[in-house]
């Protein structure tokens, strides 16, 4: 991405840094069906493979890397959990990877390929412009190299494939759903559904009246803490006391770079500064209709190519190209530039594209070219023979990477040079050497944070794995590099009762008052539709009775909560009827109806457009969740798809997520 940004000004390259979380976010988890089901049989990858896609894999690394972002988009400000739940967000991000990579493989397959334009217009026009260029001013290329290693932890060619497949992919989304259609009487039920209101009396017991009342004895809560016993085994954590000082990065900015380091960069990566023969290109693009299953329905095509064949006549009769294409190409990611689809490599766009694109003279306009996918119209805009870029073209960007790996490897040096020490003499007389700082902490868990310290995965993990007595160790963390000492151990325990008997009693009174509540709340019910009288049943049993105000599906009851949920169940009945038990939590609820009142045909007018369009969204992610569930299916049919399920449970099992086994 560099490179991309280089010809387009350093302006978009820190749009990157946020980008990433946007994909994570929102591509495909939520979509596709199914588990990993597939195993190796023949041929299967090596230890620290999850999956082989296709010529793609997906690394233990990759899908650690992944689950941390998730996890750190849930829970931004960490705590105890998000260690434990590094397991299942593991699995989680697995088969997020194998079905993006699937998705991806079959965009590629279809000729659906990403120009450096495309990626420019992404980058330049997504929704971080003005969070990344405060008062439009770019906060500098040295803080988004940062950005991505801190935060992402990738190269800069990773983080640039990485925006690439999702365009991609959301081309391929674009074609898989375009068939999804909405009937008005669809339209009219979800609006009747969503704007219906309802009126009601509502019984309210609440588990907190009950509690009140219970006195549990001491035999009664020993019995409940040895039928649980085993909940409690080893609930008091192992826990360690360490020992540690902190190398910190060197800062690229402050080391010094000569030009014969330049020199000498550029000599041994002159192959990475290789341009390669480039064509520029606009486009007119007609998708061609899809039928069952995403394939092409050849019977609709006449109809696309008549059209195509249309625009085609209007471009040769000296029609505004880039009008043209912004008016009619059906390809999102340049029909907003003109069809401008910016320098393209060979190989980037379909076969039968690219033949065309580098026969053609400079200025020239084609006929109408038939890809697996589409009509083209394309015009050749400029042409670059293949050439090597000189030093001077790329000294900025060579200086960049020289700095940065210079200041890499006097940190691994510094760092490498006190383990030693320690090792030898141990860390308090190395780090005076050193003149570094010692940390001593006092006993923490796994799940605990370090005074000074950024803790990962793999720094709690270096530490609980590590023996008693061991020398010094060393692991990096965001920060540089850590080197510490094991001091003394305390294995996990379980508590005898006594330790315990407050937590033991709340959560016996709890769950006694639960059951209490679900028994006394359905015997509401029971009264109150036997005598027909809501308010009567309630007082022979001490509940509160309550009338509610006209509410929407999605509106909020005092006592009640959210009518989403369990009591979603009240906009069934008709006026007069009388509910069953509702369970709101920490509520039970028994309620009657008195009034229903359905919206207007007026209000149906004017949210009808809105209504339209959230269920479209919907067929259009079912339509996508089954081409990709289907996708998937063959692929493993084929052998293009293969999940090593002995990796994948040793990246799900608790801590295997962590430890990277």
């Amino acid at each position: 991405m560099i490179r991309t940004l280089q010809s387009a000004g350093p302006a978009l390259k820190i749009i990157l840094g946020g980008l990433l979380l946007i994909i994570c976010g929102g591509m495909i988890i939520t979509l596709i069906p199914g588990g990993l089901s597939s195993s190796f049989g023949i041929g299967a990858p090596p230890r620290g493979v999850i999956a082989r896609v296709d010529d793609q894999e997906v690394t233990v690394p990759e899908v650690q890397r992944t689950a941390r972002m998730m996890i750190q988009r849930q829970f931004p400000k960490g705590g105890e959990q998000t260690a434990m739940l590094m397991p299942f967000f593991a699995g989680q991000a697995a088969e997020q990877l194998i079905s993006q990579k699937a998705i991806v493989a079959e965009a590629h397959r279809m000729g659906l390929r990403v120009s450096d334009a495309e990626l420019r217009d992404e980058l330049q026009h997504g929704g971080l412009g003005a969070t990344l260029f405060p008062e439009g001013k770019y906060i500098g290329d040295g803080e988004y190299e940062n950005l991505v290693r801190r935060n992402f932890d990738l190269t800069i060619p990773q983080f640039e494939q990485l925006v690439k497949d999702d365009i991609a992919i959301r081309k391929l989304r674009a074609l898989v759903s375009s068939s999804a259609f909405v009937s008005e009487p669809e339209i009219r039920a979800e609006f009747d559904r969503r704007n219906t209101k309802v009126k009601f009396d509502y019984a309210v017991l609440t588990q907190a009246d009950i509690l009140k009342g219970l006195h549990p004895t001491d035999q009664e809560l020993r019995a409940f803490y040895d039928r649980n016993k085993a909940t409690y085994n080893n609930s008091i954590p192992e826990k360690r006391q360490i020992k540690y000082a902190i190398v910190e990065t060197a800062k690229p900015a402050a080391t010094p770079v000569t030009d014969q380091e330049l020199q000498a960069y550029y000599d041994q990566h002159r192959d990475e500064y290789r341009q390669s023969e480039q064509v520029r290109v606009r486009q007119i693009q007609f998708n061609l209709p899809l039928g069952p299953g995403g394939k092409v329905d050849e019977k609709s095509v006449e109809e696309v190519h008549q059209k195509a064949e249309d625009i085609l006549k209007q471009v040769q009769a000296g029609g505004d190209f880039a009008k043209l294409a912004e008016e009619f190409s059906n390809d999102p990611g340049s029909k907003k530039n003109g069809g401008d689809l910016g320098w393209l490599h060979r190989g980037q766009a379909s076969p039968e594209f690219d033949k065309v694109a580098y026969s053609l003279p400079k200025g020239q306009t084609s006929g109408l070219i038939r890809s697996s996918f589409a009509f083209h119209i394309i015009r050749v805009e400029d042409k670059h023979d293949a050439h090597v870029k000189t030093l001077a073209e790329v000294k900025s960007e060579i200086e960049a990477k020289v700095k940065e790996e210079k200041a890499t490897r006097a940190t691994e040096v510094a760092a490498n040079a006190l383990l030693s020490q320690a090792r030898t003499d141990g860390l308090d007389k190395a780090a005076t050497a050193k003149g570094a700082h010692v940390v001593s902490t006092g006993f923490f868990s796994q799940q605990d944070s370090l005074p000074g310290l950024e803790s990962t995965p793999e720094l709690m993990g270096a530490i609980f794995n590590e023996r008693e007595k061991s020398p010094a160790d060393v692991v990096q963390i965001p920060q540089g590099y850590v080197i510490f000492e094991l001091v003394a151990t305390k294995p996990p325990a379980t508590p005898s009762f006594e330790e315990i008997r407050t937590r033991v009693e709340s959560e016996f009174k709890n769950e006694r008052a639960g059951f209490l509540l679900q028994q006394k709340t359905q015997e509401l019910s029971d009264r109150a539709k036997a005598s027909h009288d809501l308010k009567k049943a309630a007082k022979e049993l001490g509940a509160t009775v309550k009338t509610s105000d006209l509410v929407l599906p999605d509106g909020q009851v005092p006592d009640v909560g959210s009518l989403s949920g369990a009591a979603s169940s009240i906009f069934t009945l008709k006026p007069g009827e009388i509910s069953g038990p509702i369970n709101t939590g920490s509520n039970g609820v028994v309620a009657q109806l008195l009034e229903k009142q359905a919206p207007t045909d007026q209000d149906f007018a004017a949210k009808k457009d809105e209504i339209r369009q959230t269920l479209l969204d919907g067929k259009q992610n079912e339509l996508f969740s089954l081409f990709v569930s289907n996708l998937r299916k063959e692929m493993e049919k084929s052998n293009k798809l293969k999940v090593n399920q002995e990796e994948m449970k040793n990246l799900t099992r608790r801590g295997g997520a962590e430890e990277g086994s």
